[in-house]
């Protein structure tokens, strides 16, 4: 796969991974409540989690879009509609970070089938997929190695925001809890995904 693909992918990547959604809540709740020392299984679980639905997405979507080109088009089209909704839902999100639940108990097992829950689970990542791959990949071109690069890609992009996230998390506790960064943080994360479904319709 060419370099150009791979860095436009990992630059949407992380203007979509580092936007505060239920992932990244989640994650922020865990090491608010009990810091760094046990988020591991979590995290990993959450990358395998992203990794799965970039699986589905390259070879699931390269079928659709070879053999039903309006349903692929149809796909698309929900997708931007989703990331609209979604930059609607992220301005007028109420700024607090209850509601991630996560295990309170430090079993690794737990930990970790609760990343992959919540990673599984969150449409926002779903979407993504669905809505971006093929307007930047010949998905009906991606080879084992493609896919591979693909995947580590996504591994890099997501390691290094979220274990940024985490990091601040566990040093900035105060900051995280304050309503006023939460609305920018929000409002900011609504704009950018805004933008990103406009980029994707207009492709």
């Amino acid at each position: 796969m060419d370099l150009s693909s791979l860095l436009i992918f990992a630059g949407a990547l992380v203007v979509a991974a580092g936007s505060p959604g239920p992932s990244i809540a989640a994650l922020v709740a865990r090491v608010i409540a009990k810091g760094m020392r046990d988020v591991l299984p979590f995290l990993l679980a959450m990358w395998i989690g992203e990794a799965i639905w970039l699986t589905l997405a390259v070879f699931g979507l390269a079928f659709i879009a070879q053999t039903f080109h309006v349903a692929f088009l149809i796909v698309k089209w929900l997708g931007v509609a989703y990331l609209v909704y979604l930059a609607w839902k992220m301005w007028t999100a109420p700024v607090h970070t209850e509601g991630a639940s996560i295990p309170k108990a430090d079993a690794p097992l737990k930990l970790f089938f609760a990343g992959l829950a919540v990673t599984l689970g969150n449409p926002k990542i779903m979407m993504f997929y669905l809505a971006l791959l093929p307007t930047i990949i010949d998905l009906a071109s991606v080879s084992t190695i493609g896919w591979l690069e693909l995947v580590g890609t996504m591994a890099v992009v997501l390691i290094l925001i979220d274990v940024s996230w985490a990091t601040a998390a566990a040093q900035a506790r105060r900051l995280l809890k304050s309503a006023r960064a939460m609305r920018f943080a929000n409002r900011f994360s609504a704009t950018t995904m805004a933008g990103a479904a406009a980029a994707i319709a207009a492709r």
